[in-house]
């Protein structure tokens, strides 16, 4: 599954133009997704020294993406201006209803990963063909 992340008010406070405190299990969450196979792309506003300084914050903590603000990880014509990256799931505090707890939003993803599966499943789709 490809997951686009925001930033500010996501994974950590909102305390834009600076860093805010990291929100609890943020990081720890969006690790352990990426351990379980889903691709990440940090999707943010922040530009140059802002962005390079949200990277390097998630960076120091485990965390490194698959690609920033694009769905390529060299696509440098994005690096510094934002468009909409194509994405299966988008968490974001602006969502309607806001963000819930990390713990939540591991919650749903993994149910969906699962609903998903059995789908397949149910219509014979399988990804490694039996020999």
């Amino acid at each position: 599954m490809i997951i686009a992340v925001d930033f500010d008010g996501t994974i950590v406070e909102n305390k834009y133009p600076d860093i805010g405190k990291e929100k609890a299990f943020a990081i720890h969450t969006l690790r352990t997704l990426q351990q379980e196979g889903n691709r990440l792309i940090l999707f943010t506003s922040r530009e140059g020294e802002k962005l390079d300084a949200a990277v390097e914050f998630c960076h120091k903590r485990g965390l490194d993406f698959y690609a920033v603000n694009s769905n390529q990880p060299d696509d440098a014509l994005f690096k510094n201006h934002t468009a909409k990256v194509v994405a299966d799931l988008y968490i974001d505090d602006r969502n309607l209803g806001g963000i819930p707890d990390w713990l939540t939003i591991y919650e749903v993803i993994t149910h969906q990963r699962a609903k998903r599966a059995a789908e397949r499943k149910k219509r014979g789709w399988s990804l490694f063909r039996k020999k």
